[in-house]
C-alpha cells in the first residue's frame, strides 16, 4: 500500500513540476511575442511617418540634383532604420533563446535527477544479481548527462559566435554608411 501512495505522490509531484514548467515557458513566449509585435508596431509607425515626409519632399523637388540627393538621404535613412530594427529584432530573439535555453536545462536536471532517484530506489529494492543491469542504467544516465552538458555548452558557444558575427556586422554596415548631414 505505501507503495501506491508513493507512486501516486511522485506522479503528483510529477505533474505540479510539467506545469510549474509549461507555464514558465508560455509566459516567456508572451512577452517575447508581445516584444516583437511592440518592435513591429513602431517600426510600422516609423515607416509610415518616413513614407509621408518623403511624399512632401519628393513632391517639392525641382532638379536633378535635388533629386539625388533625396534618393541619397533616403537611401541613408532606409538602411539606417534597417540596422535599428535588426538589432532590436537580434536582442528580441537573443533573450527569447536564452529564455528558453534555461526552462529547457531546468526541465532536463529535474527529468535526470528524478530518474536517479528511481534508480537508487529500484537498486535498493532490485532481487540479488541485478546490480549489473542497474549498474548499466546508471552508467547510461552518467553518460547521456554529459552528452546533455557538452550539447548545453556547445550551443552556448553557438550563441556567442553568432552574436559576435551579428557585432561585427552591424559594426561594418555602420561604419560603411555615411552620416547624414
Amino acid at each position: 500500500m505505501a507503495n501506491i501512495n508513493s507512486t501516486t505522490e511522485q506522479f503528483g509531484d510529477f505533474s505540479k513540476s510539467a506545469i510549474d514548467a509549461t507555464m514558465k515557458f508560455a509566459t516567456a513566449s508572451f512577452t517575447n511575442v508581445e516584444r516583437m509585435i511592440a518592435l513591429n508596431l513602431e517600426a510600422t509607425k516609423v515607416s509610415l511617418g518616413e513614407t509621408a515626409k518623403n511624399a512632401k519632399s519628393l513632391a517639392g523637388i525641382k532638379d536633378a540634383q535635388e533629386l539625388n540627393s533625396f534618393s541619397t538621404k533616403t537611401a541613408e535613412t532606409g538602411v539606417e532604420f534597417l540596422m535599428g530594427y535588426s538589432k532590436n529584432f537580434y536582442e528580441i530573439s537573443n533573450a527569447a533563446q536564452a529564455q528558453y535555453s534555461v526552462l529547457f536545462e531546468e526541465r532536463v536536471n529535474v527529468f535526470q535527477q528524478s530518474v536517479a532517484e528511481t534508480l537508487d530506489k529500484v537498486s535498493k529494492s532490485a532481487p540479488a544479481g541485478s546490480d549489473v543491469a542497474v549498474t548499466a542504467l546508471k552508467s547510461g544516465m552518467a553518460a547521456s548527462t554529459a552528452a546533455m552538458d557538452n550539447f548545453s555548452k556547445a550551443a552556448k558557444q553557438m550563441t556567442a559566435y553568432a552574436d559576435n558575427a551579428f557585432k561585427t556586422a552591424s559594426d561594418n554596415v555602420a561604419k560603411a554608411t555615411p552620416k547624414r548631414k
